[in-house]
């Protein structure tokens, strides 16, 4: 793998480091982050606790920015009170976006009609306070698909996560003005995840994410991923589409402070 320089700076876009899979070595894992080029990390937040963690995270480290949302899996669960600190973290000034928010038929651990209405909310406050949205969706395209290509067409912008449809999934994201990031599966062995990437996706919409600690690159795959382990999924992209691992890495961190309106240093 070419190795990054010190001038090559790279974004995770989506992490968990508020996870407890880091609690006894987070300071190591952001220096190592750090060491191996990437310059900025957004973390995730999936229900008011994940939120208020991302937040505390941004505040104790300069290069770490902050997410608040409500994930599908946990839209059972959200309250009235839960919906007015969501609100208030929202206007922080290291939160970049709303979300992760989304639908997911997968494991359907809401209810769906539960589901949409959460993802519904989260919009709206998305529209109100003009934040860009992290979007989740599992097994659920045809239900998603129209809420942010017609419903909330040239209202909002944002990433679909972790990305996971064909072809038609992305020409529609992308003709909506949304971005594509794509994890560590674009590493394993025949990953379809890798053709969408290289064939599909635009330079100016492609953003490249860890989800950690799920999905650990290959040499890592079945090891805790980290926001370290960046460098071979933009490496393996880059190789797709015949570029150079500098450019990969000078066009995905512009989109990133495109869409999130963020300047990295």
């Amino acid at each position: 793998m070419e190795q990054p320089s010190t001038n090559i700076q790279l974004v995770d876009s989506h992490a968990h480091l508020d996870f407890e899979n880091f609690d006894a070595d987070r300071d190591v894992v952001i220096e190592n982050a750090r060491l191996a080029g990437v310059a900025a990390i957004i973390d995730i937040g999936i229900n008011l606790e994940t939120s208020r963690k991302a937040v505390a995270l941004a505040d104790q480290y300069p290069l770490v920015y902050a997410t608040v949302g409500i994930h599908p899996h946990d839209a059972a669960s959200v309250s009235e009170s839960d919906w007015q600190q969501l609100e208030a973290l929202l206007q922080h000034p290291k939160v970049v976006a709303m979300g992760e928010l989304g639908l997911d038929y997968y494991r359907d651990y809401a209810p769906r009609d539960i589901q949409k209405q959460v993802l519904m909310r989260q919009l709206e406050l998305a529209v109100r306070y003009q934040r860009p949205v992290v979007v989740h969706t599992r097994n659920a395209w045809p239900d998603i698909l129209p809420i942010f290509t017609e419903t909330y067409r040239e209202k909002l912008t944002g990433v679909f996560h972790c990305f996971s449809g064909g072809d038609a999934e992305a020409r529609s994201v992308l003709s909506a003005g949304y971005f594509i990031s794509f994890t560590g599966v674009v590493t394993f062995k025949n990953a379809s995840a890798l053709k969408i990437a290289a064939q599909s996706v635009p330079p100016n919409r492609l953003i490249l994410e860890t989800d950690c600690p799920f999905m650990a690159p290959e040499p890592f795959r079945g090891r805790r991923c980290e926001p370290a382990h960046l460098p071979y999924i933009a490496q393996k992209i880059a190789e797709a589409k015949g570029w150079r691992f500098h450019e990969l890495a000078k066009q995905t961190t512009r989109n990133v402070e495109t869409l999130f309106g963020i300047s990295i240093d």
